[in-house]
């Protein structure tokens, strides 16, 4: 019964101010502040009050909502562990043995063959010769073909 009360007079101070506010003439504002004073009333006379006031004040709903928190807590735990850990032990054994076999113990090593000098490549390929331009039509003629042109 005093919810209701203390819900009544609010909406009845918040209609004052509207009506005020509608009397300076911002009459958007003063409908928008009559919406939200009109909410706390409505609530009242539908029962969401009485509803929500016997859920607050009932210890059994709140062990209830306490055994949903420790529930979703304990699902999103598990799930984060699943991601990071990545399963089972056998399975985690089997992905470490993977990844040793993956890399090969000389991968480390560079693939290139020993690298020539200056002095060593052949003039053929300097710019402007007649056999760096001949190597790079063929080039251009492959590119061609395989495109049917």
């Amino acid at each position: 019964m005093l919810v209701e009360t203390i819900c009544s007079a609010v909406s009845v101070a918040g209609l004052g101010i509207a009506a005020i506010t509608a009397y300076r003439k911002r009459f958007l504002t003063a409908a928008r502040i009559a919406a939200y004073a009109l909410v706390p009333i409505g609530l009242v006379l539908t029962g969401v009050i009485d509803w929500v006031s016997d859920l607050v004040f009932n210890p059994t709903v709140w062990a209830g909502f306490g055994l949903l928190g420790l529930a979703w807590a304990l699902l999103m735990t598990t799930r984060a562990v699943e991601r990071r850990g990545g399963g089972t032990r056998q399975e985690r054994k089997q992905a470490r043995a993977a990844r040793r076999e993956a890399a090969a113990p000389a991968a480390s090593a560079p693939s290139l063959g020993p690298g020539r000098t200056k002095a060593a490549q052949p003039a053929a390929n300097e710019p402007g010769s007649a056999a760096s331009q001949g190597e790079d039509f063929s080039d251009i003629e492959a590119i061609l073909k395989k495109h049917g042109i």
